[in-house]
């Protein structure tokens, strides 16, 4: 084994996710190591990362703590996370990183726990026009580069798909209206095998591990 991620609480780390999904597409052979989130400021993660957050690649003696750089750093070591074609690449980048940045009144209004019920809260005016933003990208990338399969970019789930894969998780707890072919992406990302690891890893954890804050009905 050449190392470990390290990841916080499945049922509502979405950058946990993030950096996990390419690490497992890639193949890297490391160690899963879960540190229990106590919700906002969570002072052993500072112990082991150099920001202070999670997802943690050590892996081959590059320490790597930023979910899209792990992802650039798993597209290093196996072709293919990125799309091929230079301009699909581009885009996939570029809304990677939109998705990076951006966003933040989804985050905070609709946070990421996976076996929540709460369909229809959190829909403020800012979260609506952040979510037409996601589906405006993600009608674009199908649109010019999903023929070809269910993802993005087409057949292959990418580091893209990986970027929003939370906010499918946010999608499937909170319920918003979306679109048919929103719903239909959901339904692809939700379904792929590593995100039903995720899951079902997520409702194994123990229950002292849990937030009530983020888990009660709504």
């Amino acid at each position: 084994m050449r190392g470990r991620i390290i990841i916080g609480t499945r049922r509502y780390s979405s950058w946990s996710l993030r950096g996990w999904l390419p690490v497992r597409l890639a193949g890297l052979d490391v160690e899963e190591v879960v540190m229990p989130l106590a919700g906002g400021h969570t002072a052993s993660i500072h112990m082991i990362s150099p920001g202070g957050t999670v997802p943690v690649l050590d892996h081959d003696g590059n320490l790597i703590w930023e979910s899209l750089a792990i992802g650039e750093y798993c597209a290093e070591l196996k072709p293919g996370l990125w799309p091929a074609d230079r301009a699909a690449r581009a885009l996939a980048r570029s809304v990677s990183s939109e998705m990076h940045a951006g966003f933040r009144a989804l985050r905070q209004a609709m946070p990421m726990s996976l076996y929540r019920k709460a369909a229809g809260a959190g829909r403020t005016p800012e979260v609506l026009a952040d979510i037409a933003r996601i589906e405006a990208i993600w009608r674009d990338c199908r649109g010019r580069f999903g023929a070809g399969g269910p993802f993005l970019f087409g057949a292959d789930f990418t580091v893209a798909d990986a970027m929003y894969a939370p906010v499918v998780c946010r999608f499937l707890t909170y319920r918003p209206e979306l679109s048919a072919a929103s719903s239909t992406y959901c339904d692809a990302v939700r379904a792929h095998p590593l995100m039903e690891e995720w899951y079902r890893a997520a409702a194994a954890e123990p229950e002292s591990w849990r937030l009530p804050a983020v888990e009660a009905p709504l």
